[in-house]
């Protein structure tokens, strides 16, 4: 019987299997080019997507209902599918992050840095920032999906 453990991401181990297939002794691993271990460490990552292709085409908010608290998700959608979670804190309303959308429209999501800087001019202080923030983290949630890793 298999386990869902043997297809997984592979590990130190199978780098010194392929390693050693290939003819390489462990003191020459070290020294193998920089492409083969590039490529070995990345072989996990997402290639259906192409990160640098991908663009934000909508930004929607939900409010969970049945708590005590108000809790906006928000939600950013893609063109390739891919979609970026974030909540808006500090009991802030939905509007703080809905107010963003029209500044982050059709950008690449994976330019994290870039969008941060045009968006936080709105966060100021307190709930203000809640929407900065959800918004923030819904772009971290969209590029580590684009890539196939976690944040």
């Amino acid at each position: 019987m298999e386990s869902s453990h043997d297809h997984t991401r592979p590990g130190r181990r199978d780098f010194l299997r392929t390693a050693g297939l290939s003819g390489l002794t462990l003191g020459a691993m070290t020294s193998a080019p920089l492409e083969a271990r590039v490529e070995f460490l990345t072989q996990q990552v997402n290639r259906r997507s192409s990160p640098s292709e991908l663009r934000i085409t909508d930004l929607r908010i939900a409010e969970v209902g049945g708590i005590p608290f108000r809790c906006p998700i928000i939600r950013i959608d893609t063109n390739q599918g891919i979609s970026g979670y974030g909540e808006v804190r500090d009991n802030g309303p939905k509007e703080y992050a809905l107010f963003l959308k029209s500044r982050i429209l059709g950008e690449n999501p994976c330019n994290v840095e870039k969008l941060f800087r045009v968006i936080r001019q709105f966060g100021h202080h307190g709930r203000q920032g809640g929407g900065v923030s959800g918004v923030e983290t819904a772009l971290w949630d969209l590029a580590g999906k684009a890539y196939g890793v976690p944040v």
